[in-house]
């Protein structure tokens, strides 16, 4: 004989209404203008620059930001602060 199926078994097994998926986020594979005001002034409003604080205020990979910010460095637009091996902390310097 066969058991009456108990109210959590009959929930699983029912279908969910589905709700269109929700639109996701394309993720920026290209660097953005260096020499865009509106860059540098993002930038400039930071008072810390990290590669995950700039990948998430450009909506970037994180690969794209430390490449960004080594660059930025190598033009002298941002300076070095501390870090270690998994973190690196970069500050705008002001021109």
């Amino acid at each position: 004989m066969t058991k009456p199926k108990t109210s959590k078994e009959q929930k699983r097994k029912e279908p969910k209404a589905s709700a269109p998926p929700a639109d996701k986020r394309t993720i920026g594979l290209t660097l953005p203008d260096i020499g865009s005001k509106k860059v540098l002034g993002e930038l400039n409003g930071m008072k810390v620059l990290t590669p995950s604080s700039v990948a998430a205020r450009f909506n970037m990979r994180l690969s794209l930001a430390k490449a960004l910010l080594k660059e930025l460095e190598r033009r002298k637009m941002v300076e070095y602060v501390s870090g270690g091996k998994n973190l690196k902390i970069y500050k705008f310097v002001s021109q």
